[in-house]
């Protein structure tokens, strides 16, 4: 309830949101967390001898990986302007003897470093990209650290393995579609497998990410003065209202994994003159390729009614920037990934335990319906951490984000070593790729 005080401003202060539901499923995910049962791999992989190989040689480079992690931390950039971050990176890269490919598929920011030749391939993917306002409530300082920690934890045992270990530094994962661009430029076409990792409240070896579209609707209307002429003009910003509330009625009719959430980006500029132009942004977000496309035809079909019944004309832009199609899990070689971090003293859920709701949209689904993928969470410690706010960002500049970087590189290595090591290992992962659609034409999925 705004209330105004004798000065006649509205108070400032927001409703504070009851927090009563998020304490039930916090206390509900805790309950099914310790219930859960550990995750168990098969596969021989690499051996134990060389895994302990790759843990030593991760932890050899401990310090230079945390201050990464915290340099990027403190230099937190948004995408395709991660400048600083790309020359941190590289720097330790080339430090260590190895020949770094910048701008790689011709974007400013990215990179790749190659060790060992052949197949199979195994790319370890890095972000580093941050948030406006927030800097890296994403985490992707950790993420970046790791997977330069993932890479030179398994370079040292490729010759011996056979096969071919890469790191890709991918920009703009938020909202810029970087892997994507890159894979667009034939960048992942002889890769034969992609892992990397994010941190989160909860080790998870297998979390849902929901594929996403952005769509922005601008009208077109005619001016006219407000109060004198109003019969003369037709208002864009009652048809981009319309439209805003023709979407808010569709979701009560939406599956329960999906998402459309959107802000009206342009009103107007004045009350007394009818608006002629008026625009909205949208966020669509579906857990399997085929809703999310029916989702879009929705969609456009509230602004093609929001334009008819106010008179206005209707522009609707698909993807200004590459849509993210939803994550095709490989639980086969994630298994790899959570025996692995058992050995760091963590333990990786399997999927359903921690609410699947809570998610976001990744351009790693894009590479995941091309080849096998794993996008596994890591924990920070926190009470009720969230992504995308201060307190995960303060967490990930921190000892928790420290112990992530440590233990994700650990991890990225010795299943990619995995990968490389066991041909019936990958024969498995392969088998349950094919089995789950194969390959998709991701660049012309959308139209």
């Amino acid at each position: 309830m705004s209330v105004i005080d004798p000065g006649g401003d509205p108070a400032a202060e927001p409703v504070v949101a009851d927090d009563s539901y998020l304490r039930a499923v916090t206390a509900a995910t805790e309950r099914a967390v310790a219930a859960a049962e550990p995750i168990e791999s098969t596969f021989d992989g690499a051996g134990r001898a060389r895994h302990d190989e790759i843990e030593q040689s991760v932890l050899a480079h401990a310090d230079e990986l945390v201050g990464l992690s915290r340099d990027l931390h403190a230099h937190p950039e948004e995408g395709f302007a991660e400048h600083h971050s790309v020359e941190r990176v590289t720097g330790l890269l080339r430090r260590h003897g190895h020949r770094v490919e910048t701008e790689l598929g011709g974007l400013a920011t990215a990179f790749r470093v190659v060790a060992g030749a052949g197949h199979p391939h195994v790319a370890v993917l890095a972000e580093y990209d941050a948030l406006p306002g927030i800097g890296h409530g994403c985490g992707h300082n950790i993420i970046c650290a790791a997977g330069t920690g993932g890479f030179l934890g398994a370079a040292p045992v490729v010759e011996s393995l056979g096969g071919r270990v890469s790191l890709i530094g991918t920009p703009a994962e938020e909202g810029g579609g970087g892997k994507e661009l890159l894979a667009r430029q034939g960048v992942f076409d002889d890769v034969d497998a992609v892992v990397m990792l994010h941190p989160f409240s909860h080790d998870i070896a297998v979390h849902p990410f929901l594929g996403r579209r952005q769509v922005e609707m601008v009208f077109h209307g005619v001016a006219a003065h407000a109060s004198a002429q109003p019969f003369m003009g037709r208002n864009a910003l009652d048809a981009v209202v319309a439209a805003y509330q023709g979407v808010a009625a569709m979701r009560q009719h939406l599956p329960s994994t999906d998402r459309v959430h959107g802000i009206i980006t342009e009103g107007g500029k004045r009350p007394n003159v009818v608006p002629d132009r008026a625009a909205a942004l949208f966020y669509l977000r579906s857990a399997e390729p085929g809703p999310l496309h029916d989702l879009a035809r929705r969609v456009e079909a509230v602004a093609a009614g929001a334009a008819e019944m106010t008179g206005c004309g209707i522009e609707v832009r698909w993807d200004r920037n590459p849509a993210y199609l939803p994550i095709r899990h490989n639980d086969t070689l994630a298994a790899c990934w959570a025996r692995h971090q058992s050995r760091r003293g963590r333990t990786s859920l399997p999927r359903g335990v921690v609410p699947e709701y809570l998610t976001g949209s990744t351009d790693l689904g894009n590479l995941s319906h091309r080849m096998p993928a794993i996008h596994p969470m890591i924990a920070l410690e926190g009470e009720n951490l969230a992504l995308h706010t201060a307190e995960f960002a303060a967490a990930a500049g921190s000892a928790t984000g420290d112990r992530a970087v440590l233990d994700g590189a650990v991890g990225l290595a010795s299943t990619t070593a995995d990968y490389l090591a066991d041909a019936a290992l990958r024969r498995a992962v392969g088998d349950e790729f094919e089995a789950a659609g194969g390959a998709l034409d991701v660049t012309t999925f959308f139209g």
